[in-house]
């Protein structure tokens, strides 16, 4: 399996809840370990997503923005970041950064919901609304951090037993996480996922599954049963970008995508595709966000995917 490359193209690995739908690993190894190198430009953001699955990032080199609802984390080389299934989360960066990071079931560490591993430690820890993202400390998550360094190893090498050798060095992660907020656990606090996530996750179903067509912000924000006003509070309190604008952005990224998916098609009906409504409007708005024409994008696709 090694380390993959990460799919960072919004439609490829993300269903219309920017659910992710790519899966991590098998069914039979739950985990999967990726290797990617981020600069700032469209094709090198990490969009906004969400999965069952835990996740924890590394950064080798360089500098990465993280988010969650509300929460900007700066990361540098040698930070390591670890967010809660069912969480809400971007990347991007202003300069360049070359990550590892690994996606994995909780049944990987915990052997299956009735063990010990899962009713004392894990189950807790996925329910505990603290636990969103938490950025490793240096020094008091050394052995933390360089148990997950040995995991990516493990997975990139594919020696014989290193499903073992990756188990084990998560295990040593998840303990990690599970000592920072055991004191948490007992607390009441508001449901998993606030009002406001739930929202989104309604409002960017609605686009995704609707963004070919015509869309309105009445209709975004019926989605979620709310009135406009909500509507844009709910998106810059969440993703801090307003919904026509983030509609606009994924209009573009999918035709980026189709360009290169579908090179029979012509700029016309790939701008149709995206809901645009004229061939000019999307490549005039495509050249502001890839700074290039549609037509130059798909030509530096295909040179890259020449061996």
């Amino acid at each position: 399996m090694g380390l993959k490359v990460c799919g960072i193209n919004p439609d490829l690995n993300i269903t219309p809840q920017r659910r992710e739908l790519q899966p991590h690993g098998t069914l039979d190894f739950p985990c999967a370990g990726y290797a990617e190198c981020y600069s700032p430009d469209p094709d090198h953001a990490l969009p906004w997503h969400w999965h069952d699955d835990l996740e924890v990032i590394y950064i080798l080199s360089g500098q990465l923005t993280a988010e969650t609802p509300g929460v900007r984390y700066e990361l540098a080389e040698g930070d390591c970041i670890a967010f809660n299934g069912g969480v809400l989360h971007s990347a991007n960066t202003s300069t360049f950064c070359e990550i590892r990071s690994a996606v994995f079931s909780a049944d990987l560490i915990t052997g299956g919901k009735d063990t010990v591993f899962a009713k004392k430690y894990i189950l807790p820890l996925l329910d505990c609304y603290a636990f969103r993202a938490f950025k490793l400390d240096r020094e008091a998550d050394a052995g933390a951090i360089q148990a997950f360094r040995e995991a990516c190893n493990a997975l990139a090498a594919e020696r014989p037993g290193y499903e073992f050798v990756v188990r084990d060095k998560l295990s040593a992660v998840c303990m990690a996480l599970y000592r920072h907020y055991a004191s948490d656990f007992q607390q009441a606090g508001p449901l998993r996922s606030n009002l406001d996530e739930v929202r989104m996750q309604q409002m960017l179903t609605c686009i995704q599954e609707n963004f070919s067509h015509g869309l309105t912000l009445a209709d975004i924000a019926r989605a979620a049963g709310i009135g406009e006003r909500e509507c844009l509070r709910c998106f810059q309190k969440t993703i801090h970008i307003p919904p026509m604008q983030y509609l606009l952005k994924y209009r573009i990224m999918q035709g980026a995508d189709i360009l290169l998916a579908r090179p029979d098609e012509s700029i016309a009906q790939v701008a149709a595709a995206c809901g645009f409504d004229s061939p000019s409007n999307f490549s005039q708005q495509f050249r502001r966000f890839y700074r290039c024409t549609p037509r130059e994008y798909r030509l530096r696709g295909a040179a890259r995917q020449q061996p």
